[in-house]
């Protein structure tokens, strides 16, 4: 497989996929711009080998084209500063066949929103409410003919293929996927991020080093269902924490008050217990909880027994029990998996759970275990909490890491390494 270190990129024009999704408030101004400077190194390496740039990227969930509220024209100017040289814009993605055919090297465009075109996702648009099943099936089959061929126009502007977002890695779009197709294999590559986030996964899911622990929150047992059971032919300890936590309580009988809980997963619960013993997994639970009468930061408060929680009174956090003992687990583990926070970390009064995991793993990094934080709550935690750059690495991806965890193979992986 070609690398990116390996590869010449002087005189060549580059089509790089990037993930720029970057969040803008009501006058457009990023509020966020990690995922940009995320990608510079990649951007930058093609510029000083005296490439040129093609850069792509999706913001949001547009409905339509154009959308001005998604418009990447809005960020241009952020993303030159930041890369260091001027960058052009081109409106129509289906109409830059001039643009980039006069890039020079060491000059870079950015292409607008490819989500504006229903062809990069695949998916038809438009249709009726009322629309049959036949029409359904036609208007998917004429525009996934067309993501082909919307496919192939991109790759028409460029001599090689950069991929480095892992955030749309599990998807199969024509700009993450299909594109990869008309490329060969010594003019396709990942980006220096997208590398570094397949390397991550594969250390964690493929060259463990052992006692490997996985932390998994939320507030949903059902959306976690296939990494668990995944994670429970990988792990030597699993913890569960947030939500899900009081699914699996009432299951065995305990009183949870008004927490959230999904009575229609209370045998699925169970299930994933005796899945655990069976395979010879410590699965990790609460045995306190710091219980709000309200849910808000500022509402009454105190701790109880998590398999008898007051009545009137929901789960917010962990309590100080629990975060020793999921402390302790974790201190003694050399490979480490963190998804999902321990409770309401958004309000302070509820966040020392969260906290004391994330700290928890600092310290097991610190004393040489690999440790992997991924997932937007989980990486909105070690930004919190200042210690984002005390873990072995903080992946960019939510779902596509999700998915990955789940043992999938996505999509835009497979289109490079074949």
């Amino acid at each position: 497989m070609m690398t990116i270190d390996n590869f010449n990129f002087a005189g060549k024009k580059a089509f790089v996929r990037v993930d720029f999704n970057v969040p803008v408030d009501e006058n457009f101004v990023i509020t966020d711009d990690t995922r940009i400077r995320a990608a510079m190194p990649t951007l930058k390496k093609i510029l000083a080998d005296g490439g040129s740039l093609i850069i792509a990227s999706h913001m949001g969930r547009p409905k339509k084209n154009p959308d001005p509220k998604y418009s990447l024209k809005h960020i241009v100017d952020h993303v030159s500063k930041t890369l260091g040289v001027e960058v052009k814009f081109v409106d129509d993605c289906n109409a830059a066949d001039e643009a980039c055919a006069a890039l020079k090297p060491g000059e870079a465009l950015l292409l607008e929103n490819l989500r504006f075109y229903a062809e990069e996702e695949g998916k038809p648009r438009g249709l009726a409410e009322d629309a049959t099943d036949e029409e359904k099936a036609a208007a998917k089959k004429a525009v996934k003919a067309s993501q082909k061929e919307f496919a192939k126009h991109l790759a028409s502007y460029a001599d090689c293929y950069v991929n480095d977002a892992f955030g749309t890695a599990h998807r199969a779009h024509a700009s993450t996927a299909l594109i990869a197709d008309y490329f060969d294999a010594d003019h396709k590559m990942f980006g220096y991020l997208m590398n570094k986030e397949v390397t991550a996964v594969e250390k964690v899911m493929s060259e463990t080093v052992r006692p490997f622990t996985a932390i998994m929150g939320g507030s949903k047992v059902s959306s976690k269902i296939e990494i668990i059971e995944n994670l429970l032919t990988k792990v030597d300890n699993l913890i569960l924490a947030g939500g899900m936590t009081y699914t699996f309580m009432k299951a065995q009988g305990g009183k949870i008050g008004q927490s959230i809980c999904e009575d229609d997963k209370l045998d699925l619960a169970l299930e994933l217990m005796a899945k655990a013993k069976a395979n010879g997994v410590n699965l990790v639970l609460a045995v306190d909880a710091k219980v709000g009468d309200g849910f808000s930061n500022d509402c009454n408060a105190q701790f109880a027994d998590v398999m008898n929680i007051p009545e009137g009174w929901e789960g917010m956090d962990i309590g100080p029990k629990t975060m020793e003992k999921f402390a302790d687990v974790i201190k003694a583990s050399k490979t480490i998996l963190w998804n999902g926070p321990t409770g309401v970390f958004e309000f302070d009064n509820f966040s020392n759970g969260s906290r004391a995991v994330a700290e928890a793993i600092v310290e097991a990094t610190k004393n040489g275990a690999y440790s992997l934080v991924g997932g937007g709550d989980s990486v909105a935690c070690v930004n919190k909490f200042g210690l984002a750059d005390q873990v072995s690495y903080v992946s960019t991806g939510g779902g596509a890491l999700l998915e990955a965890i789940e043992g999938r193979v996505l999509p835009g992986i497979a289109a490079i390494k074949g």
